[in-house]
């Protein structure tokens, strides 16, 4: 297995600085449902894979790996579908952007307003207490919010920038560049090394990472299962 920590970023993150937020059985992890979908192994050995199908049947619905190749069948269990991703670096951020408007610190009390924003835009999986992975900012207008950008995985040395995005009324301003320089640079500041996933095939949203700063590294498989 890859030493690297964002090799196996799931599994660096929930199994460490994030293990409070995942359910455990023996060398398996589930991230909590209501947090997340995520699923991992410490290794690909039998007694790791039963401990993950146990996981997995204890609480139905889709999980999904996120691993740099595609991991063996787990037992009890159907591949739904697979996608590509592209894992970008922070080299060298772009400065931040002076912001026209008010960047505020989202709470639990902003929970619904971000869970109905990411379910109308689809940043990516986005769950009741997803906002709890780390801290999450945003811009209001009206006193709603239109637009919010946070942080996911955490392996050691590295945040993940993510929960990108801004309401279809409320695009074209600069929210999401700007929120997310500001994730970003909080990240550096705190000595670690922002990175971030997109799909592979996401041309438009690839380009806006790149004119941050963002590098391509790897291009790790996305895996989504569930029990049969």
């Amino acid at each position: 297995m890859s030493s690297h920590p964002l090799d196996r970023a799931v599994w660096n993150a929930f199994s460490t600085r994030q293990a409070h937020l995942a359910l455990h059985d023996g060398d398996a992890l589930r991230v909590d449902p209501e947090i997340g979908l995520f699923v991992a192994t410490a290794d690909q050995e039998p007694a790791s894979l039963a401990a993950l199908e146990r996981l997995v049947r204890a609480h139905p619905g889709e999980v999904g790996l996120v691993e740099r190749f595609e991991p063996p069948p787990i037992p009890g269990t159907r591949v739904a579908r697979r996608a590509v991703l592209s894992q970008m670096v922070a080299e060298t951020l772009a400065a931040p952007r002076p912001a026209p408007f008010e960047i505020v610190p989202l709470t639990d009390a902003d929970a619904p307003e971000m869970l109905a924003l990411a379910t109308l835009t689809a940043p990516g999986p986005f769950f009741s207490r997803t906002h709890q992975l780390g801290e999450f900012v945003g811009v209001k207008v009206d006193g709603r919010l239109a637009a919010m950008a946070g942080e996911r995985l955490r392996p050691e040395g590295f945040t993940e920038v993510s929960g990108v995005c801004a309401h279809p009324d409320h695009r074209g301003r600069g929210y999401a560049a700007t929120l997310m320089l500001h994730v970003a640079h909080k990240i550096v500041a705190r000595g670690e090394t922002p990175f971030l996933h997109s799909y592979a095939d996401n041309a438009g949203a690839i380009a806006l990472y790149e004119a941050l700063g963002f590098r391509f590294r790897c291009a790790p498989i996305l895996t989504v299962i569930e029990a049969v």
